[in-house]
């Protein structure tokens, strides 16, 4: 790796969304120094923090329509058969459904897993559940996006969690998107679904870190495996 390349990984981009926390907690770092260094000095380790978690590095993406990505950071949570959320007016058939679970520490920047046309925007809100258990996906507070992609209707699902008590939306209805283009961000700590519809076949499995943009969760048109349901 060349000298450029460790300095461009080293100092990643911070999002924009993420200035204002970054101020506060460096501005209450400075306050508190006054009364006292100990004071200062964590103060100053949670604001190198806030600014790791707001980071938004640039990702390559693979560009094939027959490839999922994922959208998030973090670990595999769950793949197999679930019924995707009602608001999203995509039935009661079961579909594949991939969860990532984004924990304090992952990039929480949510990238678009398919090309395609947004259809459908759905906020719902709900509980503050921890995100990595499965009935999170029904309870917690949510943020839906239906995208209508080459190989139909693909729904990515912003959940959040414990600690987590804004879901930001960066796209709109009715708007074209690419694969892995940046679509939202959930602060702080969180989970995201991806549901599949048929032809799709799961290409990770529970606990597999994932990497959103670069990651592929699934292939449409792949030899299929059995799925458990997800009860």
């Amino acid at each position: 790796m060349s000298i450029q390349d460790s300095i461009r990984n080293a100092f990643v981009p911070v999002h924009r969304e993420g200035w204002p926390f970054i101020a506060a907690f460096a501005g209450a770092s400075i306050i508190l120094g006054v009364f006292s260094t100990s004071l200062f000095w964590i103060g100053a380790i949670l604001t190198m923090w806030c600014a790791y978690f707001f980071r938004d590095p640039e990702r390559v993406t693979p560009v094939d329509d027959r490839l999922v990505i994922s959208p998030a950071d973090g670990i595999v949570s769950a793949v197999g058969l679930a019924v995707p959320p009602r608001e999203l007016n995509l039935g009661e058939a079961e579909m594949l459904r991939i969860s990532v679970f984004m924990n304090v520490f992952s990039c929480h920047v949510n990238r678009a897993p398919v090309r395609g046309r947004i259809a459908r925007i759905e906020h719902r809100a709900g509980k503050f559940l921890n995100a990595e258990l499965d009935k999170a996906s029904q309870e917690n507070e949510r943020n839906g996006l239906v995208i209508d992609s080459p190989h139909g209707p693909v729904a990515t699902v912003q959940i959040a969690g414990l600690v987590a008590r804004r879901i930001l939306c960066f796209v709109e209805e009715a708007t074209n998107i690419s694969v892995g283009d940046r679509i939202g961000l959930i602060r702080f700590g969180s989970r995201v679904d991806v549901f599949l519809p048929a032809g799709a076949v799961a290409k990770v499995f529970h606990g597999q870190t994932a990497v959103a943009g670069e990651t592929i969760l699934a292939e449409f048109g792949g030899v299929a495996t059995p799925l458990m349901r997800v009860t």
